[in-house]
């Protein structure tokens, strides 16, 4: 049985990605189900995988379901496809779109095929994690769920314009660049 590692990259960013292995004989739905594992986000939003070719174009849709949406042609349905009737070269390529709302792309690529099933792995699974992933919903923070409690606990709201009152110089300051500005009146 063929095993088949993609390689998932952000759109916006090809350091942020996530390889993940299947089989050739799981469905688009299993790699639709594992890639947002990957990048952590819910499966809350509709998606949909399109073929493309080594410039990224989109190709024939397989979408999650029938979206009321206008298509060139009917879209081919996630659960009711095996990865491998999709395979055309050694580097095949998908672009998968996912909350079309938000408009998250992603950029499948296939790395490698092997024939030897690891009996360590259980079908799909993210086999490298490279980068920091996108937050689905908002930003995310290096610290995480942490900054809040150091926010509270060094009060950093106070200083939000970024500017004390330190080093200011008062009325003499003030005199010094009236001095300053009078002294251009000469040119």
């Amino acid at each position: 049985m063929a095993i088949l590692k993609f390689r998932i990259y952000l759109e916006e960013d090809d350091a942020v990605y996530r390889d993940i292995v299947i089989r050739h004989t799981q469905n688009f739905q299993d790699l639709h189900f594992t890639i947002l594992k990957a990048y952590e986000f819910d499966s809350k939003h509709k998606a949909t995988f399109y073929r493309s070719n080594d410039n990224w174009q989109r190709g024939r849709e397989i979408s999650f379901e029938k979206y009321d949406k206008p298509y060139v042609v009917e879209p081919l349905i996630m659960a009711e496809v095996p990865i491998g009737t999709e395979i055309r070269d050694t580097n095949q390529k998908f672009v998968y779109e996912y909350d079309f709302e938000k408009h998250w792309v992603f950029l499948v690529e296939l790395i490698n095929v092997s024939k030897e099933e690891s009996a360590k792995v259980s079908y799909p699974s993210v086999s490298r994690v490279e980068g920091i992933g996108p937050q689905q919903y908002g930003t995310k923070s290096l610290l995480g769920d942490k900054f809040a409690d150091i926010e509270e606990k060094y009060d950093l709201s106070e200083a939000a314009e970024g500017f004390g009152t330190e080093g200011e110089g008062g009325e003499d300051a003030d005199e010094a660049v009236g001095a300053a500005d009078e002294g251009q009146d000469d040119f």
